[in-house]
């Protein structure tokens, strides 16, 4: 957990009981003011239960809560407007332009931006008057960031922003999430996608089984898990017979001690030698050496490190998408 009392949302020993079942058990989180936290965990891991009770909607068993300093399950009209909420797939119906829904929105705050900043925020200034029917998926998910941003919030609960869109629409929300940091507004966001998590936090909370399995950013939860690189090269240029023996051992068990098998992961690999090993500059060194004591060059060498997704999967445990870890809803 981070210390400080610059947080915006401060999480210590919260529980989640749904009758026989607890869906959170124990789980401590910190976010800092103006961090981007992508909080990650499968279907029915306590994930959506725990950001419900950080948003207000949803009451918890026991622990304590603070969001922007304020007991959520305790908050009063004026603490619900310093948070946005932009719920999965997001669609706005009726004739209305974008400018006159985000209009309607504004009248229910005390203090909102104006409109017109808020829709060039959020990349929508010259379809202000484009009717919501005519939205693409993208610029709709751009709308409901304004819906959210239009009361000017401290703090953005993003879920699932981008579920259903194509790579272009997908791109273009990433644009508006990522301008949300400029703003100094602290963000959490959940995902299904592991790219969208890793190109846009800061930090990456993991739960699974009601608990916090790792928190960091993408590179220290690889550190974590111990997962492998993978060293890949073509075998026309360097033989199984002109590695040193160190090395054929390695490749012929396809890892390093403590690493998992190339099978294990979902890096892809071209058709030809792979070493997993945890020590790169090591296993790199003695590939150039090799080659060079051959005489040939070793332009095919590559190197790929884990990516996050053969991380989640390792700490979670998960096979496969959308496994329930706790036999209730999330």
């Amino acid at each position: 957990m981070i210390a400080g009392a610059d947080l915006a949302i401060e999480v210590t020993q919260l529980h989640k009981r749904y009758g026989e079942v607890e869906a959170v058990t124990g789980v401590d989180l910190s976010v800092a003011s103006g961090e981007v936290v992508a909080f990650l965990g499968p279907n029915g891991a306590g994930k959506t239960t725990t950001v419900e009770i950080l948003e207000g909607l949803r009451t918890r068993t026991s622990g304590d809560v603070r969001v922007l300093g304020v007991d959520p399950a305790a908050a009063t009209a004026a603490w619900k407007e310093r948070i946005g909420v932009v719920l999965q797939g997001a669609r706005h119906e009726g004739d209305f332009t974008a400018a006159e829904i985000v209009t309607m929105w504004s009248a229910y705050y005390r203090s909102p931006r104006p409109v017109a900043e808020v829709l060039e925020l959020v990349g929508l200034g010259d379809a202000a008057g484009t009717r919501t029917r005519r939205l693409s998926g993208g610029q709709q998910q751009r709308l409901a960031v304004a819906l959210a941003l239009v009361g000017d919030p401290e703090l953005v609960f993003l879920d699932e922003p981008t579920t259903g869109f194509d790579p272009a629409a997908r791109r273009e929300a990433w644009e508006t999430i990522g301008g949300l940091r400029s703003l100094g507004v602290t963000v959490m966001l959940t995902t299904h996608y592991m790219d969208e998590a890793d190109h846009l936090a800061d930090r990456i909370v993991v739960i699974s089984r009601g608990q916090i399995v790792a928190d960091g950013t993408a590179a220290e939860l690889a550190r974590h898990v111990a997962m492998p690189t993978r060293i890949s090269w073509d075998a026309a240029q360097l033989g199984h017979d002109e590695l040193p023996e160190g090395l054929r051992e390695l490749l012929d068990t396809g890892a390093s001690s403590g690493s998992a098998s190339p099978s294990e992961t979902s890096v892809p690999v071209p058709a030809g030698p792979v070493i997993a090993t945890q020590d790169v500059d090591g296993v790199v060194r003695q590939l150039l050496a090799a080659a060079d004591s051959a005489g040939t060059r070793l332009d095919s060498l590559a190197v790929r490190p884990p990516t996050l997704e053969d991380t989640y999967l390792a700490l979670t445990g998960e096979g496969s998408a959308g496994a329930d870890s706790t036999g209730v809803a999330p």
